[in-house]
């Protein structure tokens, strides 16, 4: 028997989302309340404005990124959906990614596109057998950039299209390696300045922008946990 997929309810009040906020092993996240009437017992609610909400930790976050997006476009939804949660699904591949800033420049690998374009990826891959997320992010920085590393605070959980992504702050040492004794699967490893993030073609591309407002407020305290979908890395994201 498939298990019933109980709607969510997505509601706004005086221009603010109300969600619910619950607690794990991590501390606070929201929620989206369920589709029935009121809230479970002993469960607060909380009302969020677009600023807020953009930096809160909402599940289901395939449900958040729909919503997130709508409202800063200027037309969120309203009522009952369907929920959509990427990181209940078992991943068909797990990356670790590298966010390396060093001198205000954060390091990201260069893909050239047919027409002279190009766009942009966090140094990481593909998390072996036996290894652990952090084994892994230094693995891969050392085989894409040539750099070794210490691994501080995971950043972002970021799901798109089956795979489960796992960002950390990295603090490197040692200079980029020569390209033939790199693996980047033809791309090339290149300084871009943090503020340029916003308007860098860059995936995870609503991890972008966030991590040039970490750089300059303060990193968070807790992973952040977004849902991706975009495809289109050229438009900017503020959401």
């Amino acid at each position: 028997m498939t298990a019933e997929i109980r709607p969510v309810t997505v509601l706004f009040e005086a221009d603010k989302l109300i969600l619910e906020l619950h607690h794990d092993a991590e501390g606070a996240y929201h929620a989206f309340p369920g589709g029935g009437a009121g809230a479970p017992a002993g469960v607060p609610r909380v009302a969020l404005s677009l600023a807020e909400a953009l930096h809160a930790r909402i599940r289901p976050a395939g449900t958040a990124e729909t919503v997130l997006r709508a409202w800063a476009q200027g037309a969120a939804p309203q009522g009952p959906v369907a929920p959509v949660d990427p990181a209940a699904l078992e991943p068909v591949r797990v990356r670790a990614g590298a966010v390396v800033i060093r001198d205000g420049a954060v390091l990201l690998i260069r893909f050239t596109e047919e027409g002279g374009g190009s766009h942009y990826e966090i140094p990481g891959g593909g998390v072996e057998a036996g290894e652990t997320l952090e084994e892994a992010v230094l693995r891969e920085l050392g085989e894409e950039t040539g750099l070794a590393g210490t691994v501080g605070p995971e950043l972002a959980r970021v799901w798109k299209d089956g795979r489960h992504e796992h960002y950390f702050l990295v603090s490197a040492t040692g200079e980029v390696g020569p390209p033939e004794t790199l693996d980047t699967y033809g791309g090339t490893p290149v300084w871009v300045p943090v503020e340029r993030l916003p308007v860098t073609p860059l995936w995870p591309r609503r991890l972008s922008w966030r991590i040039e407002h970490w750089h300059r407020t303060g990193w968070p305290g807790r992973p952040a946990e977004l849902a991706d979908s975009i495809t289109e890395l050229g438009p900017p994201c503020g959401w």
